[in-house]
C-alpha cells in the first residue's frame, strides 16, 4: 500500500513542473496546442451549422476594390450635330439650336444676321465623358452624344467642335467626329418603325484630353483601397490576405482595415508604389456579401442573393379576376307609337378565382427556396407579393430592397 501511495506520489510531483510551465492562466506548449486545435474545431463546427454552404466566390483584389486616387472624372459639354437627313431640331420647338448655330458661325466670321433658319439638318447634343485616371494630355477617350432638342434621329451626323468640362468649370477634352447610332427610326405615311434609341449615340475615340488630371501615384507611402460593396467580412479577409503575402515576401505586414469599405496599406521600402500594388491586384480573396433580395415590380424582375434564407412558412397564393363585358343593345320602338330607337346598356361581369393552394416553403439553401417559389406556379408578380409577405411575417432571412 505504501507502494502504490509513494508512485502516485511521485507521478504527480512529476506533473507539476509541467503544469507550472509558462505564465499565470495559460497552458503548456502540448496542452495548449491540443486545446487551441479543439476550440478551432469547434468553431468550425458553429460556423458551418450556422451558416450551411458557406463560402463566397473567389476573386481578385482588383476586381472588389480600386484605389482610392485612381478614380475616373466626369465631363459634360454641349454641343451641335450637323449633316443629318431632315431628321434634326424643329427650330420652332428647340430655339436654342437656333442660337447655337448663329454662335457657331459668327465665331467662324460669318455674318448671320437677319431672316430665320430654316435647317432641319443641326440638332443640339448634350455630350458626356468619363476620363479614366492617369491620362496625359493628348490621349483619347469615348464620348455619349444625347439629343436634348425634337430631332428625331443623330443617324448620319457629325458632332462639331465641343469642349467638355469638369466639375471644377475648367475645360479638361475637346470632342469631335462621327457619331455612331445604333438604333433607327423609318417612317411613311402610314406606319412607323423605330427600333433602339437612334437619339444616342456615340463617338469612339472623339475626344482629346487637353489637361491632365494630378492623380498620380508618385512614391506614395500609403495606398487606401475603397471596396466596391461594402462589407466587413470581405475588408478584413482582404487585410489578411495582403498581411500573408507581405509577410513573407516583405517579412512585415503592411496593411490595416478601417472599416467596411476602407482598407489602409503601407507600402514597404525598396520597391515603387506602381509595381507594389501590381503585385497585390492579383491576390484572391473569398469574398462575402449580406443576404438580399432585390425587387422591381416595374418590370418584374426579382435577384435573390446566394445567403438569402427563409424560415419554414405556409402559403396560399390565388388571383381574383373580374371582367367586364359591354354589349349594348339597340332597343326599337313599337310600330306606329311615338317612341325613338334607344341604346340600351348590358354589362356582363363575370368573376373568377382560380383554385388557390397551400404550399409549405422552407428555404435552407437558394437551390431549395427558388424550387419552392417555382413549385406555386405563379408569375413574377405573384412571387413579389409572396415575399413582400415573408418579409412581413418576419420569415426572410434577408433584406428587401424595393426598387
Amino acid at each position: 500500500m505504501m507502494r502504490i501511495l509513494a508512485l502516485a506520489l511521485a507521478f504527480v510531483v512529476g506533473l507539476q513542473p509541467a503544469l507550472a510551465d509558462g505564465p499565470e492562466g495559460q497552458l503548456p506548449g502540448t496542452l495548449k496546442g491540443a486545446a487551441a486545435g479543439q476550440v478551432a474545431a469547434l468553431d468550425n463546427r458553429y460556423l458551418d451549422s450556422r451558416i450551411p454552404g458557406a463560402g463566397g466566390p473567389i476573386s481578385r483584389i482588383k476586381d472588389i476594390a480600386r484605389l482610392q486616387s485612381s478614380r475616373d472624372n466626369q465631363l459634360v459639354g454641349y454641343g451641335l450635330v450637323i449633316g443629318l437627313q431632315g431628321s434634326g431640331d424643329s427650330l420652332r420647338n428647340a430655339p436654342f439650336t437656333e442660337q447655337s448655330i448663329r454662335a457657331m458661325l459668327e465665331n467662324l466670321g460669318i455674318a448671320s444676321e437677319g431672316g430665320r433658319t430654316r435647317a432641319k439638318n443641326v440638332a443640339a447634343v448634350i455630350v458626356t465623358a468619363n476620363m479614366p485616371p492617369f491620362v496625359q494630355s493628348g490621349a483619347r477617350i469615348d464620348v455619349s452624344v444625347s439629343s436634348m432638342g425634337d430631332a428625331t434621329s443623330l443617324q448620319g451626323g457629325t458632332l462639331i467642335m465641343t469642349p467638355l468640362k469638369a466639375a471644377d468649370g475648367e475645360i479638361y477634352a475637346v470632342a469631335q467626329g462621327p457619331v455612331f447610332v445604333s438604333g433607327f427610326d423609318a417612317q411613311g405615311q402610314a406606319e412607323r418603325v423605330t427600333q433602339g434609341v437612334p437619339t444616342a449615340g456615340r463617338v469612339p475615340n472623339g475626344a482629346i484630353v487637353e489637361r491632365q488630371v494630378q492623380a498620380a501615384l508618385g512614391e506614395q507611402a500609403v495606398l487606401t483601397l475603397q471596396l466596391l460593396n461594402a462589407d466587413y467580412s470581405t475588408a478584413v479577409r482582404i487585410t489578411d490576405v495582403i498581411n500573408e503575402y507581405s509577410r513573407v515576401r516583405f517579412g512585415t505586414r503592411v496593411a490595416a482595415e478601417q472599416d467596411a469599405l476602407t482598407v489602409v496599406v503601407r507600402r514597404p521600402p525598396g520597391i515603387s508604389t506602381a509595381r507594389f500594388y501590381a503585385e497585390l491586384e492579383n491576390l484572391v480573396v473569398e469574398t462575402d456579401a449580406p443576404a438580399r433580395v432585390v425587387v422591381d415590380e416595374r418590370t418584374g424582375t426579382i435577384v435573390i442573393g446566394q445567403d438569402v434564407r427563409i424560415s419554414r412558412v405556409a402559403i396560399a397564393h390565388g388571383t381574383l379576376t373580374v371582367r367586364i363585358t359591354e354589349a349594348p343593345r339597340i332597343v326599337q320602338p313599337e310600330p306606329f307609337s311615338r317612341g325613338v330607337t334607344a341604346v340600351e346598356p348590358n354589362t356582363n361581369i363575370d368573376i373568377g378565382q382560380p383554385d388557390a393552394r397551400v404550399a409549405i416553403l422552407d428555404g435552407p439553401n437558394l437551390e431549395t427556396l427558388v424550387a419552392g417559389l417555382n413549385r406555386l406556379g405563379v408569375k413574377p408578380a405573384g412571387i413579389i407579393a409572396i415575399l413582400q409577405g415573408i418579409k412581413s411575417a418576419g420569415a426572410l432571412q434577408a433584406d428587401l430592397v424595393l426598387q
